[in-house]
């Protein structure tokens, strides 16, 4: 048996004049931007009506009464006024007209007119209602001040704030840039799995969660299947990258969300120094496709992608900074240093490793870029390469923009003995406390022994993305993860 629905007095009265308030479709033909475009030179009092266009959206004031009606549409191309005469209507048509509000969808049929005072106007020859809307949109909206209820109802945030809605559009274009990029180099795209036996590919706390199938815990993956397309190296793929979404389950801030867009590519037969100059390729093209400039100010910094990059020495950066020489120092001394410099840091599983990723998360406050963060510590590097001229350095680096590193990537580690002892120095580190080191992944380890060519590999978040438009990473989030209402 079905439930008698309940609607509101208004809505049955726009049925009985025969219209559906929940209509199916509308063969719309031409969007309002359009239009603008288009009759952009017409002068007050012109009007063309040979070409009916069909045009639907969203009402955003009414205006008048009694024969003459003037209404806001907009679609997601722009907005333009509509004019509707009630001798160019049917009487059904009319009626339906005086009960619309604010907030309703239409559809409508007509020509184009400028009035006398210059607004640019469909002159409405059939109207009909889309959808009906329940809910009155607010008669104006700066912005909710409240974050949490902005991202509860982003939808009007959205609706309401074009800026916002560009943050959206511009996003679309940011990753389009990327696959077109890298296409363009002779990368192929693909997909890795999200669940995994063991997470790896980055220091980071993994979410936990229940196969039903199977009948196993299993992991969220916390990169974009950096373990996976190593394999496709060994496969004999030479060029491939991964767009797609990653967890994590730390903390929350200006820069870093639980699950978020990653990008990661490999490459045969390269090494850091050749995806160095692609990354600074790779980056100058998707900027500038994507904001329309090179040039940014971030906070403090003043960043000029079209510059020469510079080069940063991690030893070299942590010692002008904070005095501290990280090949001589002891654990003791950098808690000391730490301390010093009021840094917080995460006491549980502390070591050295930690220790010198805290004192160059600060020195890195202190550079604008762009440049590259080069000779990173193998403590810090399990995946890495090692210096064929000095095993205590990797093959690793970081772009450096406004303060924090927008970017990572090697020269990938391929020597399989040496990636197993690693894996057994970061399982140490795990079973002392460190929730974020990575975990020994025996089949990883069986298919480099099979042989892995030379290769080179970075990976991008979305951070960069929000970086350059100086919003924290929730505010670019179409709808970030929020508590439940109580």
């Amino acid at each position: 048996m079905v439930k008698e629905l309940k609607y509101p007095k208004e809505i049955e009265e726009i049925r009985k004049l025969g219209f559906n308030p929940y209509a199916h479709k509308f063969d719309k033909d031409t969007n309002i931007s359009q239009l603008i475009e288009k009759y952009s030179g017409f002068k007050a009092n012109d009007k063309d009506e040979k070409i009916k266009y069909k045009v639907a959206g969203r009402i955003r004031s009414v205006r008048g009464h009694g024969k003459l009606f003037f209404m806001d549409l907009e679609d997601f191309s722009g907005r333009i006024q509509l004019y509707i005469d009630a001798s160019n209507i049917s009487d059904k048509e009319l009626k339906l007209v005086n009960l619309l509000h604010a907030g309703d969808i239409v559809g409508v049929e007509g020509g184009v007119l400028k009035t006398a005072r210059g607004e640019l106007s469909l002159l409405v020859k059939k109207i009909t209602i889309l959808t009906r809307s329940l809910q009155v949109l607010p008669k104006e909206w700066f912005g909710l001040k409240d974050e949490e209820l902005k991202y509860r109802k982003r939808y009007l945030d959205m609706l309401m704030n074009k800026e916002t809605r560009d943050i959206f559009v511009k996003k679309g274009i940011f990753w389009d840039s990327f696959r077109e990029f890298l296409k363009s180099k002779g990368f192929i795209e693909v997909e890795t799995p999200v669940f995994e036996n063991k997470t790896g590919g980055a220091d980071a706390r993994p979410f936990v969660t229940h196969h039903n199938a199977l009948d196993i815990d299993v992991y969220l993956r916390i990169c974009a299947g950096e373990l996976w397309q190593k394999r496709l190296m060994v496969a004999g793929f030479e060029k491939t990258f991964e767009i797609g979404r990653v967890f994590r389950n730390e903390g929350i801030d200006l820069e870093h969300a639980q699950d978020y867009t990653l990008l990661e590519f490999y490459w045969s037969y390269a090494d850091y120094e050749m995806a160095m100059k692609l990354v600074e390729e790779m980056y100058k093209y998707v900027i500038k496709k994507t904001f329309g400039t090179l040039k940014f100010e971030i906070g403090e910094h003043n960043v000029d992608f079209s510059k020469k990059w510079e080069r940063y020495d991690y030893t070299e950066q942590v010692k002008k900074h904070t005095g501290i020489d990280i090949n001589k120092a002891t654990l003791k001394d950098i808690e000391k240093k730490l301390k010093e410099l009021k840094i917080n840091y995460d006491k549980k599983g502390f070591n050295m490793t930690r220790a010198i990723d805290n004192l160059w998360k600060y020195c890195r406050k202190k550079l604008s870029g762009p440049g590259f963060l080069i000779n990173e510590p193998l403590a810090v590097s399990p995946l890495a390469k090692k210096r064929d001229n000095n095993p205590n350095v990797v093959e690793r680096f970081h772009p450096i923009i406004a303060g924090t590193e927008m970017g990572n990537g090697y020269s990938e580690l391929n020597d399989p003995i040496d990636q197993a002892a690693r894996f057994e120095e970061q399982n140490e580190m795990r079973e002392a406390g460190d929730e974020e080191a990575q975990m020994y992944d025996k089949e990883f380890v069986e298919a480099l022994e099979y042989g892995m060519p030379p290769t080179a590999g970075f990976g991008v978040s979305e951070r960069l993305f929000s970086l350059l438009l100086n919003k924290s990473i929730r505010e670019c989030q179409a709808f970030p993860l929020l508590r439940p209402e109580q």
